[in-house]
């Protein structure tokens, strides 16, 4: 039975690969898609790395094995390639906390408010604010801005620790990562029982009592190039359980503990292989962005990654 299985897969990843050769197509992949999928991707990464990845590729179709939000920007980067979600409907529960409509209505209240965005967003939210940033950047985005009126958008964790870490006060949206928001202070503190040798490391999308323990709290881009550079041997991770694949392959020697077994985005693990061979095939569904709106979110991730 195994055998069978083997072969199936192997079949399967030849298939795609021919159909990438005659699509012309590059497949992108995050850190918290499942094995398989970051096994045939030929990038993985975080949503920056990916943001950069898709505006820099001549590939004609971007096949993106993430969620929605990742997608989109990939579209909105390269308005004249082919970009697929492989499954239409991996969301992002924390991009659906703000919406366009809210976020006016907020610039009105507050006026002047500068409007700093987390990539972990709609493109009509992007469109509406002045610059976008990710986890590997939030704090050198934030710093390069003057005056004080300025609002985080949607996730008020990745906010908090941002302010912290500049010593500045922002306004924090009342959003957060539904996965990194079941890990708890007692997670973490059980996993310190049994694994005391261990560095905590954990993603700015945790509560603040969790990267209060953190020994390191990073990107997932990030929490990887920690594991590598330091003598450490042992690490709990505290993100997305996706991550598992890359830190054993980038440290092979290293343990690696995950935080809580909850750690698992639904959405992240949504995209299999037959849905991608299935996208490349049919070139659906497709992700296309209004120009207008696209122009707009474009001016703000450009100011981004301008820096």
């Amino acid at each position: 039975m195994i055998h069978t299985i083997d072969e199936e897969l192997f079949t399967l990843v030849a298939e795609i690969e021919q159909l990438k050769k005659e699509r012309k197509a590059v497949i992108l992949a995050h850190y918290y898609q499942r094995p398989e999928i970051q096994d045939i991707a030929d990038f993985v990464g975080d949503s920056l790395q990916l943001s950069q990845k898709a505006a820099m590729t001549d590939a004609e179709v971007i096949v993106f094995c993430g969620v929605h939000f990742m997608a989109e920007s990939a579209a909105i980067l390269s308005p004249n390639k082919v970009v697929l979600l492989p499954e239409a409907n991996a969301g992002c529960p924390m991009a659906d906390m703000v919406d366009a409509e809210g976020l006016r209505a907020y610039k009105k209240r507050v006026p002047g408010v500068q409007v700093v965005c987390y990539v972990n967003s709609s493109a009509e939210v992007k469109a509406e604010s002045d610059i976008c940033c990710t986890s590997s950047n939030a704090v050198k985005v934030v710093e390069s801005l003057k005056g004080s009126e300025i609002v985080f958008v949607p996730d008020e964790n990745l906010g908090r620790y941002t302010a912290q870490k500049l010593g500045r006060s922002l306004q924090l949206w009342p959003g957060y990562c539904k996965t990194h928001d079941r890990l708890t202070k007692d997670d973490i503190l059980k996993a310190k029982k049994e694994h005391p040798l261990a560095k905590v490391i954990v993603h700015p999308e945790c509560r603040e009592e969790i990267c209060q323990e953190a020994d390191y709290v990073g990107s997932t881009a990030g929490l990887i190039l920690y594991a590598q550079n330091t003598e450490n041997q042992e690490f709990i991770v505290g993100t997305e359980s996706g991550i598992l694949h890359r830190l054993h392959q980038v440290c092979p020697t290293k343990d690696f503990y995950l935080a809580s077994e909850r750690l698992v985005c639904p959405n992240m693990k949504s995209t299999t292989l037959e849905k991608v061979r299935d996208a490349l095939k049919t070139l659906t569904p497709r992700v296309t962005v209004n120009e207008e709106i696209r122009v707009k979110a474009k001016e703000a991730l450009d100011r981004m990654l301008a820096l």
